[in-house]
This record gives structure tokens, sequence and C-alpha cells, in this order.
């Protein structure tokens, strides 16, 4: 029999003055083997989310300061990343991306390190990497600065999400690290169209795509998907956000690609996971807002395993009961079926992440949780 992963896990109790949280989280991380990655003189990418402007759930600063500092401790040369969003809002080029981070905290004064967002100004600067053994995906999109990293840790929030059904280390990493063109492909099953209405018929898509894909006709541009291959760069330069995609992938196999482009990202590398299970809001943190938390504050995992850390960090949640006040203490959220992720969003089976993931050798859902 296999042996089990190992995931490491310590409460957010600090009764006495000797150590407080940021420091019980260093203290975690090298129990659970951080230390032994070589980082010496090495650029070490922490994959983190910085906070659609407006929400409140996101990690604060402070911890991404911890696993700064204690990157730094090891030689290594640390920086926050994340790529620009698919939707419109206050992340989707560099630009804004960096300021709404700067906007939420996390400035290089408050983390101790700078910020590189993966894919680039506009979302197209990105590495086609294969992925072995993917069902949907075969090269993945991933930002660039990315894969340019030596060592890649994943700082995750632990919530659910009203797609993936809940957003744990594998949704950071698969697409948070997706440029938007990846982004576009692991969302849509199609491809992009233009909303006429916002077209001023500029011609910077016609530009941009090597198929001759977009023309202008009629001052107004349209896509040809015959010639189209989705790799979105046509979004990425829209001045007026006119080209847009349809985020209608079935959740199973929204779920299936999210493990396939977590693939791409950590093979090849050391690899280390962090997931904080705090302000477990029923969406994501691209949200502009967030609800009440639907369970209680649990802790904060590490595991060098994001199959196992993720399955941890569920089950530990499951477990619970609906906080009062939550929306799944209102009338026509059933929580009979004993998984407040999908009573939240009873569409979506976070599971089929995790069971894709484990098939593809990314790690074990079997785990020994390990507490400090």
């Amino acid at each position: 029999m296999a042996e089990k992963s190992k995931v490491y896990f310590a409460d957010f109790r600090c009764p006495s003055w000797r150590e407080n949280l940021p420091q019980k989280l260093a203290r975690l991380m090298m129990t659970a083997g951080f230390g032994d990655i070589d980082m010496d003189g090495k650029f070490v990418a922490i994959k983190m989310h910085f906070g659609e402007p407006g929400n409140l759930a996101y990690l604060r600063p402070n911890w991404a300061r911890a696993v700064a500092d204690l990157v730094k401790s090891q030689g290594g040369m640390p920086f926050l990343t994340d790529c620009n969003t698919l939707y419109v809002g206050g992340r989707k080029n560099a630009l804004d991306h960096i300021e709404s981070a700067y906007v939420n905290g996390f400035t290089p004064y408050s983390t101790g390190c700078h910020i590189l967002i993966g894919d680039g100004l506009k979302g197209d600067d990105e590495a086609l990497v294969p992925v072995e053994g993917g069902e949907y995906v075969k090269e993945a999109r991933i930002g660039r600065a990315v894969m340019d990293a030596d060592v890649f840790v994943s700082l995750t929030h632990f919530k659910g999400h009203e797609q993936a059904g809940m957003g744990g280390a594998l949704k950071n990493i698969g697409m948070g690290c997706g440029s938007r063109g990846g982004k576009m492909e692991q969302h849509n099953a199609g491809k992009p169209f233009v909303k006429e209405k916002q077209c001023v018929g500029c011609g910077a898509c016609a530009k941009i795509c090597a198929h001759d894909a977009p023309q202008i006709v009629n001052g107004k541009a349209s896509i040809d998907e015959n010639k189209c291959v989705g790799c979105g760069r046509c979004l990425a330069v829209c001045p007026k956000d006119a080209i847009q995609c349809l985020f209608d992938e079935a959740p199973a196999v929204l779920n299936k690609k999210i493990a396939e482009y977590t693939k791409a990202v950590v093979d090849g590398r050391p690899c280390f996971h962090v997931s904080l299970v705090v302000d477990i809001s029923p969406n994501c943190d691209c949200h502009a807002e967030n609800d009440a938390p639907i369970a209680a504050d649990v802790g904060m995992f590490a595991s060098f395993d994001p199959v196992a850390l993720d399955q941890a960090c569920a089950d530990a949640v499951v477990a619970q009961k609906p906080l009062p006040g939550s929306v799944l203490t209102e009338e026509g959220y059933d929580c009979s079926c004993g998984d407040l992720f999908q009573a939240a969003h009873p569409e979506t089976h976070w599971q089929v992440c995790l069971e894709h993931a484990e098939k593809l050798g990314l790690g074990s859902r079997e785990y020994e949780l390990i507490t400090i």
C-alpha cells in the first residue's frame, strides 16, 4: 500500500506572547519540510490572490510577508504573483492589477518583496507548457513569469467557488496561473465573441491576430470561429472590452481543466503549498464583494502534495455545521447533503478536480494529518 501524503496543520490559537500567527505559519512550514528545498540564489514565485477591490475576504498581506521572509531566510529571491483576469474588473491588466494589490495592502514595504504579474501587461505574455496525460488540455497557456521561477509556492485562501465548487490550492494554481487565453480555455467551450454595442471598430483585434479571424465590417469587428484558435489575445488588446467569452464550460470539465493546468505549473520543479482556511466565503475572491463565511475558521495547512492539501482542507470544512447568518441558513439552501460547498452551489462537484488531479499523478487524496 502506497504511503499516505503528509499534510501539516496548525490552528489559529496563539495564547502566549512567545509566538504570533505569522511566526506560527513559518514554524508550520518548516516542520512540513519547507527548509529542505534548495532556494539559495533562486527565484521563488509565491502564487496568491490579491483580492478584487471591494472584497474583504482575501488573505491579509501579513501572511505573504511571513512566506516571503521565510523564503529569504533560505537564500531565495521571492516575488508575489498572479495572472490577469479574463473578466472586466480591477485586475484585467498588469497596471490595474498591481494598483489593486497596492490598494489591498500588498506593497513591497508590507510584504517584503515585489509583485510580478505572471502574464504581463495585457495578459498575453505566456509560455505554452505541455500537459502530460492531459485529457482536455495538451498544451497549457501559463503566465511566463510563473514558469520562469525556479521554485513555486502556492499561498491559498481556501473558500467556496461558484463554478468549481471549492477554491483551494488546485484552483489557485491551475486557474490562477493561466494567462488570459489560458483562463478562456478553461472556462469556455467555444470561442470569443464581439459585443457590437461596445465595439468602436479600431482594428486592434485584427492587428494582433495571427490567424486573420477578426474582421472589421461596417465599422464593427466580428470573429470567424473557423479561423479562431482561442488564444485570447484579442481579449487582451481590445480597448473597450468588447471582446468577451462565455463562461459556459460544464463544472466537471472546468474542474478537470483546472487540474490539468495545475500539472503544467508544478511539473519539473520544487513546489510547496500552503492553504489558510479562514474567512470561508461562499464565492471566489474575484468578486468585488464577499458574503458572510459559511463555516468557522479552521487553521493553516501545509504540504508538498496539493491534492492531499485540498482534501484535508475540504474535510475540515465539510465536517462543520453552517455558520448562523450565512447564506446556507437562508430558505432554499439544503445542507442535508453533508457538504457545505455543494449546498452553496448545488450544480458543482469539487471532488471531480481532486479525482482528476490524482489520476494525473499530481498527488493523493489519501493523507496523514500531522498537527503541530
